[in-house]
């Protein structure tokens, strides 16, 4: 139970949710973009957001679709993480989101809710990320098609009125080998200790992180060690590791250096996976 009251609107174009907000935020009601609705009604009951308002956009077609259109994957802000995951179009994507929390509440996550959440995890965002995917922004300003990584600074930046209608990924990353791995402290299904994914992408690994730092990254100079061809994989591994410039994420999950340790395994798993032994 939501403790506090609201209003509830559906729209049913981008265009109608914009001009929703704009005036329920003229009057001071703090409205919220609503696509599955689990973060925002755990965080209520903890009293760590209150609104008066919440725009619910599962009923924007735009934020439902999933498919390929002229070479691209299309797949909506409202798409559930079951929905991704049974349409498995993109199987890095599926795959990684079928780890995220179980599957009594897989189908109420939606995509755009988990990148755009506040839990530090965010792991869809991974795939994503390495496969330069895009993403369309709706505002009073109208929509904006920018790539995912000029966006996302340890978070999405998006501006008050601002939500995620879809994202988009280029079809050449749907049959590329890849790998994804996650270690939990104890479940299988649980928060990571580390989740990783990484893809092949023209003969070079790309690779970004959840639960190393106290946010998901990708970093072009892990990247460069990591395809550093010139050097034994060992030390292209620990030059990785020694350049991650933010402190490694410690917690009653595991240590520091735990996850260093835990990290080094998963890289070697990487490198024998994606190549690049030598």
């Amino acid at each position: 139970m939501i403790p506090f009251d609201f209003e509830y609107y559906k729209p049913e174009t981008v265009e109608e949710a914009i001009q929703i907000y704009t005036e329920l935020n003229g009057k001071g009601k703090k409205p919220l973009y609503y696509g599955g609705g689990t973060e925002i009604i755990s965080m209520s009951r903890a009293h760590n957001v209150y609104t008066e308002a919440v725009i619910d956009i599962k009923g924007i077609s735009e934020c439902n679709v999933q498919g390929l259109r002229d070479n691209k994957l299309i797949i909506g802000s409202a798409v559930t993480l079951t929905q991704i995951a049974e349409a498995n179009l993109f199987p890095l994507l599926g795959l990684t989101v079928q780890r995220i929390a179980d599957h009594t509440i897989q189908d109420k996550i939606t995509l755009g809710g988990n990148i755009a959440g506040t839990i530090i995890y965010r792991e869809a965002v991974l795939p994503l990320l390495i496969s330069n995917s895009e993403v369309v922004i709706a505002s009073s300003k109208g929509k904006k098609q920018i790539l995912l990584k000029d966006i996302f600074d340890k978070r999405i930046k998006l501006s008050d009125g601002e939500f995620i209608v879809n994202v988009i990924v280029d079809s050449s990353f749907l049959s590329v080998p890849y790998l994804h791995a996650k270690r939990t402290k104890s479940d299988k299904i649980d928060y990571p200790l580390i989740t990783l994914a990484a893809l092949k992408d023209n003969n070079r690994i790309n690779i970004a992180f959840s639960g190393v730092c106290s946010y998901p990254f990708r970093s072009s100079s892990i990247e460069d060690y990591l395809n550093d061809y010139s050097l034994q994989n060992n030390i292209r591994i620990n030059n990785a590791i020694g350049n991650i410039t933010e402190p490694i994420l410690s917690d009653l999950s595991g240590s520091a250096d735990f996850r260093k340790f835990m990290l080094q395994r998963m890289l070697t798993e990487v490198l024998e996976k994606l190549g690049g032994t030598n």
